[in-house]
């Protein structure tokens, strides 16, 4: 009787989440201006859309699919705008995450039943309740498996760009030091490299010289864009001070300097830890000898 009544609340939850979910919803006025944004920013990258579109058997239906959910989610009002970044910063798009998403979720309903089929064909298991919990627990567990690795490779990212950035203000003060102005400088010192942060740097200021946005307005626009709050605060900075140059380049080489310090502490954070870490394991180990040398002499000791 009781597992009659859950699988039927089971069963009833899932029926209302699906027709909550097919039924328009009254859009509010926080949907309405993240739909209009969204159809924006799709305008506005559509040449970059284009270039990172899927060339696979399926990419027409995923692509679909990723674009229903994400009308989906702007109906609802969910903006995710830290996973947002991290995807900019992987340089990924939004739609096929989404897709992927819950192309995972649906591979974890079925990846649950057919484990417990494996378990019950060695004997291990007979309830009827066990493969709907197997389903629900790999269903969520494969539908967040993206979201760990996205964010996983967007911290290991933004601290190689936090490290570039370090230099980048370096090289620019040096290029103000040597007579040049702030807008050449800028793209001066973006010009040094090939790397993915500079050359995201430099299209960044080459778009700001065509639209006619100041340079140190796109870069705070791009550290909102990828989540790097050194970037916003460098346009904060740049904006008091742009149109002295002595004051720019102190700023600038002050900058570098904190940010280098925060580097070298984080990195003493990182050896600190690690040497921790081997310090345990060489306790265990010494622990593992001691008892392998214990052993005999106590087993004599109890046996007498």
């Amino acid at each position: 009787m009781t597992t009659t009544l859950v699988l039927g609340a089971i069963l009833g939850l899932g029926i209302y989440a699906l027709v909550r979910a097919l039924m328009p919803s009254r859009q509010g006025a926080l949907s309405r201006v993240a739909q209009i944004d969204a159809l924006r920013a799709r305008g506005a990258h559509a040449g970059r859309a284009a270039v990172q579109r899927d060339t696979g058997r399926f990419a027409s239906s995923r692509s679909r699919l990723g674009e229903r959910i994400s009308d989906f989610y702007r109906q609802q009002g969910w903006e995710q705008r830290s996973l947002r970044a991290d995807l900019n910063v992987l340089e990924r798009g939004w739609e096929k995450f989404l897709a992927t998403k819950v192309l995972l979720g649906v591979a974890g309903l079925f990846f649950g039943p057919l484990l417990f089929a494996v378990g019950w064909a060695i004997g291990f298991g007979s309830s009827p309740m066990i493969p709907v919990w197997l389903a629900l627990l790999c269903g969520i567990g494969f539908f967040m498996l993206p979201d760990l690795e996205v964010r996983r490779d967007a911290a290991d990212k933004r601290r190689d760009l936090r490290r570039v950035i370090g230099a980048y203000l370096d090289l620019v003060a040096m290029n103000l030091a040597g007579g040049r102005g702030l807008p050449e400088a800028l793209m001066a010192a973006a010009d040094v490299s090939d790397g993915w942060a500079l050359r995201r740097i430099r299209g960044t200021l080459a778009d700001a010289r065509i639209t006619g946005v100041s340079q140190w307005q796109a870069l705070g626009s791009l550290g909102e864009e990828l989540g790097i709050d050194e970037l916003k605060d460098l346009s904060a900075s740049l904006a008091l001070v742009a149109d002295d140059g002595a004051k720019v380049r102190e700023s600038l080489a002050s900058r570098a300097e904190t940010m280098r310090h925060r580097e070298m502490a984080e990195i003493e954070g990182s050896a600190g830890e690690k040497s921790q870490s081997m310090l345990v394991a060489q306790l265990l180990l010494c622990a593992g000898f001691l008892v392998f040398l214990i052993y005999p002499a106590a087993m004599r000791v109890f046996q007498v």
